[in-house]
């Protein structure tokens, strides 16, 4: 499949494996550039090492905790030249409103739900500066199918199902 990426540049969070490594093989194989983030670090490393011996791409890794405002600052920085951004990178906690304490569910959303946030927020001011650029929110269907075993999951995919400002739609390049 041509997707017309050669020659794009993609950042994608919660690389090193699952979902984040399954769409960052995609992108490669589309021959896109990529920056790889996620906390993990040899785990990052051996996938972009993969992903560059495959697809002779270039692949730059970062390892960095968006819940880090600092982190979060930084990526951006490194990766102004961005024509996609795909926030994948989550980590909460399954439980019920009575079992999951405040620090738990804050925890769980400073990663998934203020981490896309505030990166998209970083990166599509550079890409509106260009003049183009595209977001893609990899999000749950708990958000669409609550579960109460997994509220702070469900509640937070429901928020970031609701964030995609029209300028930033994943549907289309600005």
């Amino acid at each position: 499949m041509d997707l017309h990426l050669t020659g794009r540049t993609a950042v994608v969070t919660g690389a090193s494996r699952g979902i984040g490594a399954a769409i960052a093989e995609v992108l490669a194989e589309e021959r896109c550039d990529l920056h790889l983030a996620a906390r993990s670090g040899p785990v990052l490393e051996e996938t972009a090492e993969r992903l560059r011996s495959a697809h002779h791409i270039k692949v730059n890794t970062h390892v960095v905790d968006l819940r880090d405002p600092k982190d979060l600052v930084a990526l951006a920085a490194s990766t102004a030249d961005a024509d996609i951004l795909v926030n994948n990178a989550g980590d909460i906690r399954g439980g019920t409103i009575d079992t999951i304490d405040e620090e738990t569910w804050r925890q769980g959303w400073d990663l998934k739900v203020y981490g896309y946030v505030n990166l998209t927020r970083l990166l599509y001011a550079q890409m509106k500066r260009r003049g183009k650029g595209v977001v893609v929110n990899i999000i749950g269907n708990a958000g669409e199918r609550v579960d109460s075993r997994y509220l702070a999951g469900s509640t937070g995919n429901a928020a970031l199902s609701q964030f995609h400002p029209r300028e930033a739609c994943a549907t289309r390049w600005f």
